[in-house]
């Protein structure tokens, strides 16, 4: 494609109200924050009975775990 050619398709692509340039700045991104300490996922096997415990006390089973594991480990 030559100099002209582009030049050609870059003005008739400005002049149509539907191609317009992208904002320099895009708008925020939806959905959570990005966290300051993101989990990592690590398949992990655990006794049957450890996780029906856990489960047993309702949503949030998983934080709690979490946190059991970080209090046996001394954090």
């Amino acid at each position: 494609m030559s100099d002209e050619e582009d030049a050609a398709i870059r003005a008739a692509a400005l002049a149509d109200p539907d191609a317009q340039p992208l904002p320099e700045i895009l708008p925020p991104r939806r959905g959570r924050p990005k966290s300051e300490n993101p989990k990592l996922y690590v398949p992990l096997r655990i006794d049957a009975d450890v996780v029906d415990r856990f489960k047993a006390a309702g949503p949030g089973w998983q934080s709690r775990m979490n946190e059991a594991l970080r209090k046996a480990a001394g954090l």
